[in-house]
């Protein structure tokens, strides 16, 4: 990449982050796409994602640069971001993994997932993300890994996304992230989840914004926020700055 072509992209994106004009349309786009259900209508290697397609660039672009041998992932659903990030592990090249943790993996989720062509790179562990047992399993199997890389997407309350932070981030070193999805929520209009316990002022970005006070190795990376602009992770891009 040449220093010209770095050094525009640079200004611009910064320009991106100063336009609050663009950032409000982007939210507004958000919302009102969501009344669709946007994010269900991706697929990758033929598994539902549900993820902004934004995201997932960002994503490989984080994979590609900290080539992680661990993905912890907290979530799983229809398991379409397992198989991404493996996806991205085998291009690499390296020996990585990807973890997935989930309360709940359902029998037809799970066998589309092990049968999957990306399922050599894939382990999933069943129960709470934030249970002493599942912890102490994960700590386990990162020992033997040098670069671990951390994304969180189950359940978005305050307290559950705090608890997995202060559970998971002293695997993270420097230069590699915290990925906290869906700090989207706190933007959004206070009856958004009327079904779900979380919402405004209890959601994953009040979660980031209490762990932030109190763990100093962590800061937001501003510049991947304002280069997507359409993302579920406002404030939710956690770069590690410091062993």
């Amino acid at each position: 990449m040449s220093s010209e072509f770095d050094r525009e992209k640079q200004e611009n994106i910064q320009k991106l982050g100063r336009d609050n004009h663009l950032r409000e349309l982007s939210l507004k786009w958000l919302v009102d796409s969501s009344k669709h259900k946007y994010s269900y209508h991706f697929t990758w290697l033929g598994r539902p994602i549900i993820q902004f397609p934004q995201d997932m660039v960002a994503m490989q672009e984080i994979i590609w640069t900290v080539k992680p041998d661990l993905i912890i992932e907290t979530g799983i659903a229809h398991g379409g971001s397992l198989v991404f990030y493996a996806s991205m592990l085998e291009l690499i090249g390296n020996n990585g993994i990807v973890l997935g943790i989930d309360l709940d993996i359902r029998k037809d989720n799970r066998n589309a997932i092990v049968s999957h062509p990306m399922a050599n790179r894939i382990l999933m562990r069943e129960g709470s993300s934030t249970d002493g047992t599942i912890i102490q399993e994960v700590y386990g199997i990162a020992k033997s890994k040098s670069r671990v890389l951390v994304v969180l997407d189950s359940n978005h309350t305050h307290e559950h996304v705090l608890k997995e932070l202060d559970a998971y981030s002293p695997l993270v070193k420097k230069d590699s992230y915290i990925v906290v999805f869906d700090t989207v929520i706190e933007d959004l209009p206070g009856d958004f989840f009327p079904d779900r316990p979380w919402g405004k002022g209890n959601s994953p970005k009040t979660a980031v914004w209490e762990f932030l006070k109190r763990n100093d190795r962590f800061e937001v990376d501003r510049e991947i926020e304002n280069k997507l602009l359409i993302t579920v992770a406002p404030d939710g891009y956690l770069r590690c700055k410091k062993d």
